[in-house]
């Protein structure tokens, strides 16, 4: 035997032996083990240092042997993610009031009529989880714009201190007086000044608009 030859057959013997006395692991006793196991199966190969076993092709962490790297550990389920409550809905409602129903013509005192419309009211906006309301006056074209534009106000506050009287907060309730800006009625252009007044009624008015989220 050449000088080479028995060079490469030490070496070989030498890594056997190494690894021979490296079979520390038990192999496991489940059905499929891919990993190298010694020829009675009773131990797994490791390499010379002990840090890895030795695996065939067929090796996946699922079949390896327990003690070996790249053993699947089990883990516990990762909890679902919870989930946020969906947002309440905001919703937007306006209610037009006449204003001969709260209000005597040319005043700004709510007759009984009128607070038991807003009691009506009150109640409802009690049930939300309240944003704002806003209150807007309107008059007819009698008069002029000025006049008509403070009755207008006057007549939306009124509203408001009345609803803060049942509780509402002063704070979300806004006010406003358009005066005989944008009327809702056409052709009336009667001669007779009560004809005419009634005719424009519908002029005359308050709409509230309340924003909020019911309750839940």
């Amino acid at each position: 035997m050449n000088k080479l030859s028995k060079l490469a057959f030490i070496a070989a013997t030498a890594v056997m032996a190494a690894s021979a006395m490296a079979q520390s692991v038990p192999a496991s006793r489940q059905a499929t083990n891919d990993n190298w196991v010694n020829g009675t199966g009773e131990y797994v190969w490791m390499n010379g240092t002990n840090e890895l076993c030795w695996r065939d092709a067929f090796w996946t962490p699922a079949t390896a042997n327990a003690k070996c790297d790249g053993a699947l550990v089990a883990q516990a389920p990762t909890p679902p993610a919870p989930v946020a409550p969906a947002a309440p809905a905001i919703s937007s409602e306006k209610i037009t009031y006449q204003a001969d129903t709260l209000f005597d013509f040319d005043k700004a005192i709510l007759k009984p009529a009128g607070k038991e419309k807003l009691d009506e009211l009150a109640s409802k906006i009690g049930g939300l989880n309240l944003e704002v309301v806003v209150a807007t006056g309107y008059t007819d074209r009698i008069g002029s714009v000025a006049y008509n534009d403070r009755l207008s106000l006057r007549r939306a506050q009124a509203v408001k201190a009345y609803l803060v009287s049942k509780g509402i907060e002063s704070n979300r309730i806004y006010t406003e007086g358009k005066g005989k800006r944008n009327p809702v009625t056409t052709g009336c252009n009667q001669r007779n000044k009560k004809a005419l007044i009634a005719c424009l009624a519908p002029d005359r008015r308050v709409e509230v608009e309340v924003v909020g989220t019911a309750k839940q």
